[in-house]
């Protein structure tokens, strides 16, 4: 009997030492956590800066100086994806910030994949990105994927959709705010 009860000590110890692990763990990333709020509610997306560095710095820096908040999804297509981040809801705006490299990597776009929107010049990219509604492998290795979204697809799922090839938007929804998870006070509630 005594050996039970130590066996149950020392596994409630390890539970309790893997649960501080991973409070660790999630606290670390939530520089890496990008949070954004639709009408519908609100997207978790994990960003992947061992895969994309230089992009998920790029997102980083312009949520920081609130670039995306009121930004449309100005081109949606059902069956593909939804994409945002110009300023103008052209499509052909961009943040002042110089383009950047492609950092094509093997990162599938599947589901829930969210990559960089660029012109036909690979190292175009810049502030556009887009969020990947139904699998679309014919873009992988083509596009930076830099975030997957792990909660709030079902959002995302209700963006309004593009009429055309082009899927372009009359009356677009928006991204009303954009902030990453590390930015929220812990003793505050979590409210963008």
């Amino acid at each position: 009997m005594k050996k039970i009860s130590y066996l149950l000590i020392v596994f409630n110890l390890i539970l309790i030492l893997m649960n501080k692990s991973f409070a660790q763990v999630n606290k670390d990333n939530s520089d890496n956590t990008l949070l954004i709020d639709l009408k519908y509610g609100r997207v978790v997306i994990e960003m992947l800066p061992e895969v994309a560095p230089n992009h998920v710095e790029r997102i980083k820096t312009l949520v920081k100086q609130k670039f995306y908040d009121g930004i449309s999804f100005h081109r949606v297509i059902d069956g593909f994806m939804a994409q945002t981040g110009d300023p103008t809801g052209t499509g052909m705006g961009g943040s002042k910030l110089p383009d950047l490299r492609a950092e094509f990597s093997d990162e599938p776009h599947i589901r829930g994949a969210v990559s960089m929107a660029r012109a036909s010049e690979p190292n175009s990219a810049n502030s556009q990105f887009f969020i990947v509604t139904h699998d679309s492998r014919f873009l992988d290795r083509q596009y930076t994927v830099w975030g997957r979204v792990v909660k709030g697809m079902e959002f995302v799922d209700k963006i309004k959709k593009g009429i055309g090839r082009d899927g372009r938007v009359d009356a677009p929804d928006i991204m009303i705010k954009v902030r990453l998870a590390s930015d929220f006070d812990t003793k505050k509630p979590k409210t963008l």
